[in-house]
């Protein structure tokens, strides 16, 4: 079959870019070139540059892989996400990015790109354990295999911090601008997260540079919001049929996408407001509310999917038992939220039940359940914090901690930067019959829930009431403590 290319004849339903790619010039990078960038923050820029045409061309840096790099320069930088919802599917060829660059290969292209003034945007998707985030401090982790590299060699960077630091260095040296740095990953408050980041290792370096970044540099939090699974050789064979071409780059997403933008800026911005974003002055209620209602009931699915073996979320949400505990879970997580604007709580849940349990979409639990020491924090155990100061038990938090917990310990192989800790924690919970030890595992959960005993006595008794429904621990194994 034919590859895509520029030069493929699609059919009339394939929705194609709707203006002149030749034209189009590089104004953003993007670092972690992967499916949801794809789906999402190149979808976005397409739709801007369809509405309001500028030089907002996407550079797509893949930090590790060398395979999506490599199928990107074949197909002239075209893929295809193909929307899937119960009424059928729509595809579209994306045509924001016009370039792709692998770190390991192309370091120094790299680095001349980062100190480029044409380039006015660096985006960032690498999930949550990538940042080299300490745990206990918030600051930088620099035991972190990139950070401690980057600090000892910070004209070779490795890891996005020493990208951003070292790109930056050479913009200050060279007399031009700053870049605004925009992150696309699920932290809370992210801009201000990278900020922090960005400037303590800029320190480390040279404080005047520090000084610089600080006062020039942009940094605005961001919230995104689609569901985009891992493609597999079916995404590529559904794809084909559709495009009459191949296309390795194939990706299948839900109809429903989001995009809310602190709208600060140091050199410009595609009109992405024109593509349905929404550009505010606070993105933080936005940021909590998907974080604590999608993001966590997402967690507490997974867990769910895997402690009974089922492998798509979908899968979950046809189990009605399940489909309930997902929406009381959501209505607590409700509860622990200040009003947002423009959203009415009650029907973003009710969307989201229906999103979760979409047939077409093959989300895999086994993929949401990995690191969940990085994602925990935010999305259920600041939730558990919140609804105890409100004067209620933290009862759902409890339970969806429990499942983690359980999970951990019934999973050889379980897929966390976090590993080892948890590991010699769920050993020792064995052998003391109490969990105690997951609380001592350092920055882990918040002060309030270590100190507060009739929360951790609630997640004891959650934990040994799974005994009877999931096998693989004792049932001596729990008490109290």
């Amino acid at each position: 079959m034919e590859r895509l290319s520029a030069a493929t004849r699609l059919p009339a339903a394939v929705v194609t870019p709707r203006y002149d790619r030749g034209a189009l010039k590089p104004g953003i990078l993007h670092i972690g070139f992967g499916a949801f960038h794809r789906a999402h923050q190149a979808v976005y820029t397409d739709s801007a540059l369809t509405e309001c045409f500028g030089d907002w061309g996407i550079i797509g840096v893949s930090l590790r892989s060398l395979d999506a790099i490599r199928d990107l320069r074949a197909q002239d930088h075209l893929f295809s996400v193909a929307s899937r919802g119960a009424t059928g599917a729509e595809v579209r060829i994306i045509g924001s990015v016009v370039g792709g660059l692998r770190a390991i290969e192309d370091h120094q292209v790299l680095l001349a790109r980062l100190a480029d003034p044409a380039i006015r945007i660096v985006s960032i998707t690498i999930t949550e354990k990538a940042y080299g985030i300490d745990p206990v401090t918030g600051g930088l982790d620099r035991q972190h295999p990139a950070i401690a590299a980057d600090l000892l060699c910070p004209d070779i960077p490795t890891g996005v911090i020493g990208f951003i630091v070292e790109g930056l260095a050479r913009r200050h040296s060279a007399g031009f601008p700053p870049f605004t740095v925009l992150c696309c990953d699920n932290l809370p408050t992210n801009g201000r997260v990278v900020r922090r980041l960005v400037i303590e290792m800029a320190a480390a370096r040279d404080p005047t540079l520090a000084g610089w970044i600080s006062d020039h540099g942009a940094f605005p939090s961001s919230m995104v919001d689609r569901i985009v699974p891992a493609a597999t050789a079916q995404t590529r064979e559904r794809t084909a049929a559709l495009l009459g071409a191949e296309d390795k780059l194939a990706l299948d997403t839900e109809p429903f996408m989001q995009w809310v933008v602190e709208d600060h800026f140091a050199a410009g911005r595609p009109a992405w407001e024109a593509a349905g974003a929404l550009l505010v002055s606070d993105v933080e209620p936005y940021e909590k509310m998907k974080l604590r209602l999608l993001n966590g009931a997402h967690s507490m699915i997974a867990y769910l999917g895997q402690l009974a073996g089922l492998d798509y979320v979908r899968d979950v949400m046809a189990v009605p038992h399940y489909q309930s505990k997902v929406r009381q879970y959501m209505e607590a997580a409700a509860r622990t939220l200040d009003p947002v604007p423009g959203i009415d709580l009650e029907a973003y849940q009710e969307q989201l039940m229906q999103r979760f349990a979409n047939p077409t979409i093959a989300h895999r639990t086994r993929q949401i359940a990995m690191d969940g020491s990085q994602k925990l924090p935010q999305r259920i155990f600041a939730a558990a914090v919140d609804d105890l100061a409100a004067g209620r038990d933290g009862a759902v938090f409890a339970n969806a901690t429990a499942l983690w917990i359980t999970y951990v310990l019934q999973t050889p192989d379980v897929e966390d930067p976090r590993r080892h800790e948890l590991k010699v924690a769920a050993a020792e919970a064995i052998d003391t019959g109490a969990p105690s030890a997951f609380f001592a595992v350092p920055g882990l959960f918040p002060p309030v829930l270590v100190e507060d005993r009739a929360w951790r006595n609630r997640l004891n008794r959650e934990l040994k009431g799974m005994e009877s429904v999931y096998s693989g621990v004792s049932s001596d194994v729990w008490t109290c403590s």
